[in-house]
């Protein structure tokens, strides 16, 4: 009987968390033999036919034997070998033509592989660069057969100690070689020239000249020579080239690439690089106290992991904004976006089989999984919008679905108590001080209120009264009304008879825009002149300063100076929302007239 009551209480447990879950468990195959990373996992309607699919650059196991996998569900819909390791995965829009089918970019070596409709479409490989001019003549001088193969070795180990352009592949391959094989690899190379080829390491899009979802994309490709390469999307040419003090591991991009784009490179060295457009060289840095092991943009801020088991938050100019440390090492990351509730979070896989999903520094949900995830995808898949893709270290595929009634809550990751609460506090000894003060208090309880009561209302008065002198000199005035959270600021600028009056009028509220707003000036007609009167203000959106400008003609000859007050009003009402005093300068051209 204890027995069968311990099973039952451990089904209606296990019941009762799947239906508090958010996730519906699709399918899970642990021997599916899927070995990659996030970079390469793309979620993309590659036939234009509503039906996504999941775009695999895979590894193989131990590295060996790397192909591309296109999965439909469950299965393996279609696999193809690949000369190298694969760097990198991307779908984008080549062109406007119809119908509108995404291309698949996949980055392996030194070549980028462009797929439509999952055929092979176009090859684009980078550039080579100029080799070692003292390599080169080593090699000059075995082809003519004036210096033996281990005297060429001991040559090649000293520039690779000390030169600053690195050996091309040839001469790597002969330094590994056995002394036995030196001769035949020297015959069988001497006479093929030098090449010195560099490979990508992380691949993106950036939007060419709209934003819209479907819109033109460039490919952006980051070197292990410290570049950075936008390439045209139709003829694949270099549109752009940029410099980094360190070989690129992570790319994040935002803008367009016709108007304006930030692009963040996270670097080897341990810092995240920002440039912007027309910029050869980064504009600001941001230096990491460890290597980073993913990088997400999370609307305007920058979310990067470290191997310090830490998630850090940064704005583009290199503010730090929150950290927060993870209970294991952070293994891979990746954006979760549901664009029907407009929630923007970070995925991070951690090694001890949690996926944890953060917005900001909160906590909003955690997923375990039987294995620790080396890679995580988020998006539509098949006809699902909400798809969680994730691979494990063993080569697992584990799919799951959110539901739809699913409502992500800061905190909803954490069950119970926080263990804060547990910890006993460390409360010190009563002291002979604290007991005198005690009975201090409680004999003069009355008098020690009345004296907080006294000095709360004079901080009262000091602050209504600075408030008041604030409105009276215009020093940015703000509504009192909590209906019409205003704020204005005026500015004059010239040295007359005609002066340029500009009021910053901003919409203070969080998330209400204000429209029907009037502005009327008073003034004295005998010293001032303006075109207008008064004018219509335009909708006023939440957070944006709205410059108005209007201009003031001195009429006066004799070097005095008024006040005009400024009045902003709603239409139909006679009562102003927000009013200031602006002091006008002495006009300087009639005063010297």
């Amino acid at each position: 009987m204890a027995a069968a009551s311990s099973s039952d209480s451990d089904s209606g447990r296990a019941e009762s968390s799947e239906a508090s879950s958010k996730w519906l468990d699709a399918h899970y195959d642990p021997m599916a033999n899927i070995h990659t990373f996030s970079a390469c996992l793309q979620l993309a309607d590659l036939h234009g036919d509503g039906e996504y699919k999941l775009v695999v650059g895979d590894l193989g196991p131990g590295g060996q034997q790397p192909r591309l996998k296109v999965l439909k569900g469950p299965t393996v819909l279609s696999e193809s070998p690949l000369p190298a390791l694969p760097a990198a995965a991307a779908t984008f829009f080549m062109e406007q033509h119809e119908p509108r089918t995404p291309a698949l970019a996949l980055a392996s070596g030194p070549c980028v592989y462009v797929y439509k409709n999952l055929r092979p479409y176009f090859k684009f490989s980078l550039p080579q660069l100029p080799p070692n001019p003292l390599e080169q003549d080593l090699w000059n001088q075995a082809k003519e057969d004036r210096i033996d193969p281990l005297t060429l070795k001991e040559m090649l180990e000293g520039i690779r100690e000390k030169a600053e352009v690195p050996l091309s592949v040839q001469s790597l391959r002969f330094l590994q070689l056995e002394l036995s094989e030196m001769e035949a690899f020297v015959n069988q190379h001497k006479s093929k020239s030098i090449r010195r080829q560099t490979v990508i390491t992380t691949m993106t899009t950036l939007k060419k000249n709209l934003a819209d979802e479907d819109a033109v994309s460039c490919l952006v490709l980051g070197t292990e020579n410290k570049e950075l390469l936008v390439l045209d999307p139709e003829a694949f040419t270099v549109l752009a080239k940029m410099s980094l003090p360190s070989v690129p591991v992570f790319l994040e991009v935002s803008g367009q690439f016709d108007v304006e784009f930030r692009l963040a490179a996270a670097c080897r060295n341990g810092n995240i690089y920002m440039l912007r457009r027309d910029s050869k060289r980064p504009k600001y840095c941001i230096e990491l106290s460890a290597q980073p092991v993913g990088l997400v943009r999370v609307h305007k801020v920058l979310v990067v992991g470290s191997n310090q088991d830490s998630l850090h938050s940064f704005t583009h100019k290199g503010k730090r904004l929150w950290t927060v440390q993870m209970p294991a090492a952070i293994l891979t990351m990746n954006l979760l976006e549901q664009r029907s509730r407009g929630l923007q979070a970070v995925m991070a896989g951690l090694a001890n089989g949690e996926v944890r999903i953060y917005r900001d520094k909160a906590l909003l949900s955690i997923v375990r999984t039987p294995d620790a995830v080396t890679s995580l995808c988020f998006g539509r898949y098949g006809r699902e919008d909400h798809t969680l893709i994730m691979t494990t270290r063993g080569g697992g595929l584990i799919i799951k679905i959110l539901k739809r009634t699913a409502v992500f809550v800061e905190g909803g990751g954490e069950a119970g108590p926080p263990p804060a609460q547990a910890m006993k506090l460390n409360m010190p000894r009563k002291t002979r001080l604290y007991v005198d003060q005690t009975l201090r208090e409680r004999e003069a309880g009355t008098a020690m209120h009345r004296a907080f009561q006294a000095d709360l209302y004079l901080l009262r008065l000091r602050a209504a009264r600075a408030y008041a002198q604030a409105l009276e000199s215009s020093l940015s005035p703000v509504s009192a009304t909590a209906r019409e959270p205003l704020k204005l600021h005026a500015v004059v600028q010239g040295l007359g008879p005609t002066f340029k009056l500009t009021l910053h009028l901003q919409n203070t509220s969080t998330a209400r825009p204000i429209l029907g707003l009037l502005v009327c000036f008073l003034y004295n007609e005998g010293l001032y002149a303006l075109p207008r009167a008064f004018f219509k203000v335009p909708l006023l959106v939440p957070g944006l300063n709205y410059p108005l400008e209007t201009f003031v003609e001195s009429l006066s000859d004799k070097g005095i100076s008024d006040i005009i007050k400024v009045l902003v009003l709603r239409e139909g009402q006679s009562a102003p929302l927000l009013s200031a005093h602006i002091n006008m300068p002495v006009s300087e051209g009639l005063a010297a007239a």
